[in-house]
């Protein structure tokens, strides 16, 4: 019998980056950072990454927090996907 390895166990609190990835829009940038404000209160705006698709029609985002735990983080993914604007967190 092959045992599979377990998952790495993640050490909180973390540096923790997520990418967040929706359809281009006047308004998604400041719709996904009001969701990580209200999460990860504090996280450093000036470094997020911001890159669009080649056609315009997305933009992903990479932002870093310090992650408290999988409690946060599941809170944070599905207030994400509730905005409406995102199509994949990673």
């Amino acid at each position: 019998m092959v045992q599979e390895p377990e998952a790495p166990k993640i050490e909180f609190p973390c540096e923790y980056p997520i990418k967040v990835l929706g359809t281009s829009s006047d308004t998604f940038e400041t719709v996904i950072l009001d969701v990580f404000e209200r999460h990860a209160p504090g996280f450093d705006r000036e470094a997020v990454g911001v890159k669009a698709s080649r056609n315009g029609t997305y933009t992903s985002l990479t932002i870093f927090i310090t992650a408290t735990g999988p409690q946060q983080l599941q809170a944070l993914h599905q207030d994400l996907l509730a905005t409406g604007h995102v199509k994949m967190v990673i």
